[in-house]
């Protein structure tokens, strides 16, 4: 596997990863409102993840952004509950295992800051990315939580840690 660099999120790197987020929406059918595609935050991730208890990682390979993920609180949820979020990689970075790494670490940063479950939407058309949550043993609510204010989204998961 070719070597990746994962860090935390600069404001350089906003532009890239709403790229990233909204052309892979697109290549699944989400490029919708009630989605990432639609929301403003999506353009200024280093933005939304510079509160306390948020972090957002990106993966590069040769310098280039390829992926990210991040946690950030729940909105409008309880203090104990944070939200995987803006999980995205381009599709040669798929099927190698960067998914999982960006997710441990994710999953990682969100227990030594205090959370003791992880939330996150999906939809049916991500089944890859759904698999994947599935094997860190995320498992499937009957309805959403918090105020995320992704309508679109109509998979919910939760993970105790």
């Amino acid at each position: 596997m070719e070597p990746y660099l994962i860090r935390t999120i600069v404001p350089a790197d906003d532009p890239a990863i709403a790229h990233i987020v909204k052309t892979t929406l697109t290549e699944f059918g989400m490029n919708k409102a009630g989605t990432a595609f639609s929301d403003p935050t999506t353009d200024h991730l280093s933005q939304l993840f510079d509160i306390p208890r948020a972090e957002y990682y990106v993966a590069l390979a040769n310098g280039r952004i390829i992926g990210g993920a991040g946690i950030h609180p729940l909105d409008g949820g309880e203090a104990h509950i944070c939200e995987l979020q803006k999980m995205y990689l381009l599709p040669e970075a798929r099927g190698k295992g960067l998914a999982g790494k960006l997710i441990t670490m994710c999953l990682d940063y969100a227990k030594q800051n205090g959370y003791t479950q992880c939330y996150l939407e999906t939809a049916p058309e991500l089944a890859r990315a759904r698999k994947v949550y599935e094997q860190f043993g995320f498992r499937y609510l009957s309805g959403p939580m918090g105020d995320t204010g992704h309508f679109g989204c109509d998979s919910w998961m939760l993970k105790d840690l």
